[in-house]
């Protein structure tokens, strides 16, 4: 029994980390939203599987080798011999913010993700099933990945979903947001940024949409993040705030996988079930998360950036918060 399994993408980040002669220089990190969630979990000690297709490449061994090496179970992913593994170039402002530019099409491995790619008892045997929106934005994996999500809700799992939004890889903004909406009433747990929730929602006012969120669309604890201004949640018509840790940002690449991941990593540890959480509890995950999200963005990467417990709980206790 899994307590988390994620589906969906897992590429190569190339990172900027300098330059030689005038020309920038990349590192290659493995990355992929989901899969950073799933190594996170891992790595701070719940058992997670990722499910997805990587090239039998270079680059799809180092994925499969930063899964393996942060404890996460690689069983589930797909090394193809007919495809390449998607590669995204990462380019940071002064303050560590990114943005993506991906090679990503029918050529690549995750786009052609195949229901027959999964094993069908995978579906029975996690707590949580957790999908982000770029495995959505095109066939064959938009189909493999929403019939996986309804099967993992029949059997009993709670849907955790964050769209990680990433408008170039979408045919138009209005499929993106029809999309994303539509699946919200499918998801028990989920997270977005500031920028998400204005994409969805417009200038409704938040606390109008925490209501919307928790009571038209049913999820149990939605979340909404905002950098350097902490992050919110709704749950059962109960608002929560909480600050961001104060720490020298390079690269937020991972940030909001890793923040998310401790959320879910602190609900788990609760023992409970997730409409059944104290305020207490939410309260907890959400510093907890904010301390977690804001280690990784001190370090290059987001796979290779997680830290550990006893780095967590130090800025915790430190009280260094903006």
């Amino acid at each position: 029994m899994y307590d988390f399994v994620s589906i969906g993408e897992m590429l190569i980040d190339f990172t900027p980390c300098g330059s030689g002669e005038g020309t920038p220089l990349y590192q290659q990190n493995p990355g992929g939203a989901p899969a950073n969630v799933a190594c996170v979990m891992a790595r701070l000690g719940r058992r997670a599987a990722f499910v997805g297709k990587v090239g039998r490449d270079s680059f799809g061994m180092a994925c499969k080798a930063a899964l393996e090496a942060a404890g996460c179970d690689s069983s589930h992913l797909v090394l193809s011999g007919a495809y390449g593994t998607t590669l995204a170039f990462v380019t940071l402002s002064p303050d560590g913010n990114r943005d993506f530019s991906f090679y990503r099409n029918h050529t690549t491995a995750d786009v052609n993700l195949l229901p027959e790619d999964i094993d069908p008892e995978l579906y029975g045997r996690t707590r949580l099933f957790h999908f982000g929106s770029v495995s959505l934005t095109c066939e064959p994996c938009r189909s493999t990945v929403l019939q996986a999500v309804k099967r993992a809700s029949d059997a009993g799992a709670v849907i955790s979903f964050d769209p990680n939004l990433r408008a170039s890889l979408w045919p138009s903004p209005e499929e993106a947001r029809e999309t994303i909406l539509a699946l919200l009433p499918l998801c028990g747990l989920l997270k977005l940024s500031d920028e998400e929730e204005r994409f969805l929602f417009g200038d409704l006012p938040e606390d109008q949409v925490g209501q919307k969120l928790c009571g038209e669309y049913g999820i149990r604890l939605a979340v909404i993040t905002r950098g350097k201004d902490g992050c919110t949640a709704f749950a059962g018509g109960r608002r929560f705030d909480s600050p961001a840790y104060d720490v020298e940002a390079i690269d937020t690449t991972g940030a909001g996988d890793a923040f998310w991941a401790g959320v879910l990593l602190r609900l788990l540890e609760t023992g409970r079930p997730t409409d059944q959480l104290q305020d207490g509890e939410i309260r907890d995950a959400l510093r907890f998360a904010n301390a977690l999200g804001g280690l990784v963005t001190t370090r290059r990467g987001a796979i290779a950036a997680i830290p550990e417990r006893e780095e967590i709980e130090a800025l915790m206790a430190s009280g260094k918060t903006l």
